[in-house]
Parts: structure tokens; C-alpha cells; sequence
């Protein structure tokens, strides 16, 4: 406390003023902390609107990636990165006492869940922490990560209120849920319209300032929470119609029909439809995770949310649908066991054309179907071998087989998890024996062979 009221003994400007003034002027230092997907996309736009960006990051080996001009994005060419940095309008650092050089700070970390299906919020509990001992007069700090809502106001701000500023007086505090879509080349960081708002009306016009010179388009709203709710909500809608949607798989299939032929159909309505597509689960950092955030913080308000629970089973179970499409066809056609069998999952990303696989339901096929017997490797372009994660610590380093005729031969079945554009897949139903098609990739190529199972 007595550092803060120093400060403003020497400074008759408000920190306010300072701040709008640092955004107006492109004067401000920003500082993007985490540099995953959405990071690192959102630090290089920043840059470009003229900023200088520092990238925080706790992975050494990120950091000297990125200084060197070599970046893991899809999104960010390395062409990009190293003419920002060449320019020195970004670079990344794992030291942290470099914070207290920014003028806006924004949290990009993970949020993901714990074992038992509950919030993790560590890592952003430790970088609030973080910031706090390198918090100062006159910043602005900016949480991206999804999370249910309250956060921003009930675990940030008390987080950073520690060291004796207050929000709305001397720092200012808001919430911009990220909307990145990793692998969708139409739409970009800048290009995607940015929820904004901030703790007071004050942090929500310096939110609304910032990020109104780096996007396009900014849609202020008026409190943090409500921010943090458009963020679970625009999920948990598209996780409630891909679960609408693998239940009807479910159904249709048992009847034969073919529910992607009755989606494509529909779509053809000019109006109150809009087409959701099956597949072997839901992947990545926010569809499969962020229902959950919600469910959990509404037992607080002692809520049910069925409907959204009911959701996340039918899309956790779906890996094991395929599976028992899987051993119907293996027995069928062979007469052969699960343990008996020899298989190559197509794709372990959680989409397609990205190398991202948190929350893959490919780990979780692969893992059950090994439980089972079965030896399974995996072939993916933009996967080169399996990194470390928390629920499949024993796939790490399993790397990617080639993709030719002796090896597709050699399986008793592959199945199409991802369907990434570099495969080929006419090649493959040539010379696969049964392919078990989770994305209806083999119909979208136009092979209609007796060798394709969709599941």
C-alpha cells in the first residue's frame, strides 16, 4: 500500500488518463501472457496494430522458438513472427519480473479440467499471483482464458488486490473471452468480433479502447460475468447440437439411414436449421471442457443443468460407439476379436488440420482399444509423435507411421478419426481392408466401396 500511494504523491495524472492515453498514442507496452493458440495469434495482431508486444512464457523452449523466428501456429507464418521481431515490435520471455514493463497485461493460460471433471483454475490463479508481485500503478490487466463466470471479479481481483491497489483506482481489470478457431483459415484473430468489458466503467472503456485499435469489430457488454456467460454459452451450444446430432447417428444408424445424407438435406432449409455433424467425440481446449465450468459453478446457485449434463455423456460415449462399430465389422468380415487385430487410427489431432490433441477422443480410442488387446499406431501429417499429457501419459513419444501401400495393407482396419486434408483418402479405401469412417470422408471423396463402415 504504501508503494501505491508513492506513486501517486508523484504523479497528478489519474491512471486512467494514463492508460488512454498509452492506448491512443500506441505508447503502451502490452504483455500477452501464454503463448498457445490463442496467445500467440493475439500477441502478433497486437503487435501489427502497433504495439510493442512481449510474449510470456513458462516453456524455455517456446520462447527460443519464437525469438528465432520460428513459430508452432499454423496461424502465425514464421515470415510473420520474424518480421515483428525483427522489427522489434515483439519478443517472448520466461521472466516474468519483465511484467511490471507493461502497460496492459493480458492472461492467456489454459483452463482445463481436473480429474474428477471439475474447474482447474491453477493456472490462473498462479498467474494472477504472478502479476501481483509485479503489479503496479496504471495497468490494465485483460483475462482471455474461458471459465465460468465470476471469475475475473471473485478470484482475479482478489488475487491481484493483494499487494494493496484497487481495482477501478489505481489498476484496472476486465474480461475479453477468446473466440479463436484453430485450422479455420476464413476467420482470424482480427477478423473475429471481440467480447469486451471491464471491472467499472472505466476498465470496461480502456478494454473497449485497447482492443478496438487490434480487431475489427468489438461488442461491449456490461459486466465481466456476462462476458465470461457469451464465452460457456456460444459453447455449450455447439457442444449440445454435436451431441443432438451423435445421438441421432445413433438412432438413424440402427434404422439405416445415414445421418449425414438427412444433415446435408436439411441444410438446404433457408431457414431454422443449422447443420451439426457427427463425429467420434469432442476434442480441443473449449467445447469438451467448458460445459462442465458452468455446471459446476451452478451447484453454488443449486441448479440442475440436465440438459447440458445429458449433452457431455451421449459426446463422452461416442469413442466407444466407434469402437463397437469396429468389432461388429472385425467380426463380420474376418471372424477376428479385437484382441486379435492389428489397427491404424487415421488422425489423432482433436480437428482437422491442426496438430492440437488436448481433449482428442483419438487418445481415448486408442487407449481403449490397447486395453482390449489391440496393438493400434496412428499415422498424422501434422502430428509427428504423441506429446505429454495428463490422462494419457502412456502414449507420449508414440510417433506417426507413413502412410504407404505395404502399411496400409498391413492392418486389419483404420479408422478415419480426424480427417485432415493432407490424407489421402482414395489411396487409402484402394488399399485399406475396413475403414471405419467417423467422418464421412470416404463418401465426401466419392469411394462408396462395401469396405466402409460409418461410425
Amino acid at each position: 500500500m504504501e508503494r501505491a500511494m508513492q506513486i501517486k504523491l508523484t504523479d497528478k495524472k489519474s491512471p486512467f488518463v494514463i492508460l488512454q492515453e498509452s492506448i491512443v498514442g500506441r505508447s503502451a507496452t502490452v504483455g500477452v501472457i501464454g503463448l498457445g493458440y490463442v496467445g500467440l495469434p493475439l500477441a502478433t495482431a497486437i503487435a501489427h496494430a502497433g504495439f510493442t508486444t512481449l510474449g510470456f512464457d513458462i516453456d524455455s523452449v517456446k520462447v527460443d522458438a519464437i525469438n528465432a523466428g520460428t513459430s508452432y501456429i499454423y496461424a502465425v507464418p514464421d515470415s510473420e513472427l520474424s518480421a515483428l521481431i525483427k522489427n522489434n515490435r515483439f519478443s517472448a520471455t520466461a521472466d516474468f519480473r519483465k511484467l511490471s514493463e507493461s502497460n496492459i497485461i493480458i492472461i492467456c493460460v489454459p483452463t482445463p479440467l481436473t480429474q474428477h471433471r471439475e474447474p482447474d483454475l491453477s493456472y490462473i490463479e498462479k498467474t494472477a499471483q504472478e502479476i501481483c508481485r509485479h503489479l503496479r500503478r496504471a495497468q490494465l490487466v485483460v483475462l482471455e482464458s474461458t471459465t465460468f463466470p465470476g471469475t475475473t471479479t471473485e478470484v482475479v481481483k482478489p488475487i491481484l488486490e493483494q499487494g494493496g491497489l484497487k481495482s477501478g483506482e489505481d489498476f484496472f481489470l476486465g474480461f475479453s473471452p477468446e473466440r479463436e478457431d484453430p485450422g479455420n483459415v476464413d476467420h482470424k484473430t482480427t477478423t473475429i468480433p471481440k467480447v469486451v468489458s471491464g471491472d467499472g466503467p472505466e476498465a470496461k472503456s480502456l478494454v473497449e479502447s485497447f482492443y478496438s485499435v487490434v480487431v475489427r469489430a468489438v461488442v461491449p457488454v456490461s459486466s465481466p460475468a456476462i462476458a465470461e456467460a457469451v464465452k460457456i454459452t456460444e459453447n455449450i451450444f455447439r457442444a449440445v447440437n454435436i451431441a443432438l446430432v451423435n445421438e441421432l447417428k445413433i438412432i438413424f444408424g440402427a434404422m439405416g439411414i445415414d445421418v449425414w445424407e438427412v444433415i446435408d438435406a436439411a441444410a438446404t432449409k433457408p431457414f431454422g436449421f443449422m447443420p451439426f455433424y457427427p463425429g467420434p467425440g469432442l476434442g480441443g481446449h473449449c467445447i469438451p471442457i467448458d460445459p462442465f465450468y458452468l455446471t459446476w459453478k451452478a451447484k453454488e446457485f443449486e441448479v440442475s443443468t440436465r440438459f447440458i449434463e445429458l449433452a457431455g455423456e451421449i459426446n463422452v460415449s461416442m469413442p466407444h460407439y466407434v469402437i463397437s462399430k469396429l468389432e461388429e465389422a472385425l467380426d463380420h468380415r474376418f471372424k477376428k476379436s479385437l484382441s486379435s487385430t492389428r489397427i491404424l487410427v487415421l488422425g489423432v489431432a482433436y480437428k482437422k488440420n491442426v496438430a492440437d490433441v488436448r481433449e482428442s477422443p483419438s487418445l481415448k480410442i486408442i487407449e481403449h482399444l490397447e486395453k482390449r488387446g489391440a496393438k493400434v499406431d496412428f499415422h498424422d501429417p501434422h502430428v509427428s509423435e504423441i506429446p505429454a499429457t495428463r490422462e494419457y501419459p502412456q502414449l507420449k513419444g508414440r510417433a506417426s507411421v507413413p502412410l504407404d501401400k505395404d502399411t496400409v495393407s498391413s492392418y486389419d482396419a483404420l479408422i478415419v478419426s480426424t480427417d485432415h486434408d493432407a490424407v489421402d483418402y482414395v489411396f487409402v479405401a484402394e488399399h485399406g481392408r475396413l475403414l471405419i469412417d467417423t467422418r464421412n470422408i470416404f463418401f465426401r471423396r466419392g469411394h462408396y466401396g462395401d469396405n466402409v463402415v460409418k461410425a
